[in-house]
């Protein structure tokens, strides 16, 4: 059971890397990782003014308080001068305190000052390696473009595309149905012509009268053609010239059998 989950597992990796192949797209895989490190960038771009904004507020803490010290040392002076040493003491070591906290102060901006540096240094960095990606990134979309191109042309003119399959096959379709009806139309007028089939049209339909009449024509015409060639074989010139003559006397009695029934 173990082993047939496995082969199952492995089968549907399989198919679904495939899959995933037939629909990745390189322009926007690159396009995506391209946006992926604009937003990296955008991150160390904010840490950078972060770090830098921190900094500018322990420059105002530490100018504040060296003006503080300033001022208690100039108070000490006075009361001294003053002869009031209990407060001239008292200034003093509060101008101690604030000292210590301005050297606190000074070592944090340092350290700051320091990460600001890193960090923009990291961050022109990252800017050129983002600038060389997009250029990078545009040429190989532009290759992968022309190559697609080529190869759709290249297809289309081996007619191994689906679109010209489609078109063939459209075609070869049309011409069948084409050939079909061509087929069907010419058995059609075939059968009209023999009789088989009644043309209810009425354009090219004969009447029983009309149709034996051709057909006695016709017959008329290949009896006298044959007994003029068995005319031709038995007597030559001769028996042809007997049956012009018979001919002519049998047109010359008609009109006495006529005169004859006139007077009857």
């Amino acid at each position: 059971m173990s082993g047939v989950m496995k082969r199952m597992g492995m089968i549907f990796r399989a198919k679904a890397n495939k899959a995933l192949d037939r629909a990745e797209d390189p322009r926007e895989t690159l396009d995506y990782s391209y946006q992926k490190q604009l937003e990296l960038l955008q991150k160390v771009r904010r840490g950078v003014a972060d770090v830098a904004t921190s900094r500018k507020r322990l420059e105002l803490q530490l100018n504040q308080l060296q003006g503080q010290s300033a001022k208690l040392e100039d108070q000490g002076r006075k009361a001294l001068a003053l002869g009031r040493e209990d407060l001239a003491r008292e200034a003093l070591s509060r101008r101690a305190s604030l000292q210590q906290q301005v050297s606190d102060l000074e070592v944090q901006h340092q350290t700051l000052q320091g990460e600001e540096e890193k960090l923009t240094l990291a961050a022109q960095r990252l800017q050129a390696k983002v600038d060389a990606f997009r250029t990078k990134k545009e040429t190989i979309k532009a290759t992968y473009t022309a190559a697609q191109a080529q190869t759709r042309i290249a297809e289309s003119f081996s007619g191994i595309s689906e679109e010209m399959s489609d078109v063939g096959l459209a075609i070869q379709r049309a011409e069948d149905k084409t050939a079909q009806l061509q087929a069907r139309a010419g058995a059609i007028d075939e059968l009209l012509a023999s009789g088989a089939l009644d043309d209810r049209s009425g354009l090219g339909s004969k009447d029983d009268i009309q149709a034996e009449l051709d057909r006695l024509s016709g017959g008329t015409d290949v009896e006298l053609e044959l007994q003029r060639m068995k005319a031709e074989l038995a007597g030559g010139p001769s028996a042809q010239q007997q049956a012009i003559e018979g001919g002519d006397r049998g047109g010359a009695q008609q009109p006495q059998t006529q005169h004859r029934f006139d007077k009857q």
